[in-house]
């Protein structure tokens, strides 16, 4: 059996107990291409596992990393789309912590020349979350309200992006001193969910009309203020449940007289064919506005893997603006 060096821990644990070791080396099947990962990306599904809290999908690699950008090595007999040395990002169902992963053929993309790979890793999970939560799911037409939380986040600022694309009016909430990097990508209502209540600045600033469609990550906490910022026929696309899963004194009559959408919404988790056709259509959307750059990944910080521990522990902290990469060698 082949090995491969991978980032790896035993039991749920906290950070500090990651450490490189040895792993088999994936084998390639029929419609797969075998990547030599040059970087991968943090994302909170990471986190969750590490933790114990959230078990990788049946069959995938129980390896960290959701995300690559590398190489092609090697091919499966019935790839013909992909040669040996090609550049390629694509989303993964895990096993980016890695010097090698496998991908289907349909998941990879092409990582544009002026791209690098720390770039291109940068970009799978957040822009087809945001890609699947914003045009897909809440159907986003120019000139509607979009409330972007968590707007400095990876999937925020590619919201920011995509919605600025699409010709709509975005406004976020992120903490004030992050509020730079939202202003600089279109945001044009910047609300610092701190000392502000965000559904107060909404209302003022939409003249009490309220938004079209809210990106939620939070949850418990801003569900019923969510609900009273939503205008008539508004959809929330809620992502994750950082504050909890439980809601205390909702009126859901709210949902009937306005004629709301709430659409729980995760991508780890969707079929194969889900997954490619989203990639196809994303690809579609962005790729020429991102090999121009007028879309681009926001980076935070890049570490190299061996430092996977601090690149955890920023991430963690909420310290980071976009995306979290490590630097695989």
């Amino acid at each position: 059996m082949v090995k491969m060096k991978a980032i790896l821990f035993d039991e749920p644990c906290t950070a500090d107990k990651l450490y490189i070791g040895e792993f088999p080396k994936p084998e390639v099947g029929e419609e797969e291409i075998l990547v030599e990962v040059k970087a991968t990306a943090l994302n909170r599904a990471d986190i969750l596992q590490r933790l114990g809290k959230y078990p990788p999908p049946t069959g995938a690699s129980p390896i960290l990393g959701l995300e690559i950008a590398g190489v092609v090595v090697e091919k499966g007999s019935k790839v013909f789309k992909w040669k040996t040395g090609d550049k390629v990002f694509g989303l993964i169902p895990g096993g980016g912590y890695a010097q090698y992963a496998v991908i289907h053929e349909e998941m990879a993309m092409r990582i544009p020349d002026r791209l690098s790979f720390e770039e291109a890793a940068a970009i799978p999970e957040a822009f087809l979350t945001s890609y699947q939560s914003i045009v897909w799911l809440a159907e986003l037409k120019a000139g509607e309200f979009i409330l972007i939380h968590a707007g400095a986040s990876g999937v925020g600022t590619a919201s920011i992006q995509l919605a600025r694309e699409i010709g709509a009016k975005i406004i976020i909430t992120a903490s004030a001193e992050k509020h730079f990097i939202c202003k600089e990508l279109g945001a044009e209502v910047l609300i610092d969910y701190k000392s502000q209540n965000f559904k107060d600045v909404v209302m003022n600033s939409t003249n009490n009309y309220g938004v079209d469609v809210i990106i939620d990550f939070i949850g418990a906490n801003y569900f019923n203020d969510n609900v009273e910022s939503l205008t008539r026929d508004g959809r929330l696309i809620l992502l994750a449940t950082l504050s909890g899963g439980k809601v205390n004194e909702f009126d859901v009559r709210q949902i009937l007289t306005k004629r709301l959408k709430i659409i729980g919404s995760t991508l780890r988790s969707r079929s194969l064919e889900y997954q490619i056709k989203l990639t196809k259509d994303f690809y579609n959307f962005a790729y020429e506005k991102i090999a121009s750059g007028r879309i681009k990944p926001v980076i935070d910080k890049v570490y190299d893997w061996t430092d996977v521990t601090e690149a955890h522990k920023r991430m963690e902290e909420n310290k980071n603006i976009g995306k979290i990469v490590l630097r695989i060698n």
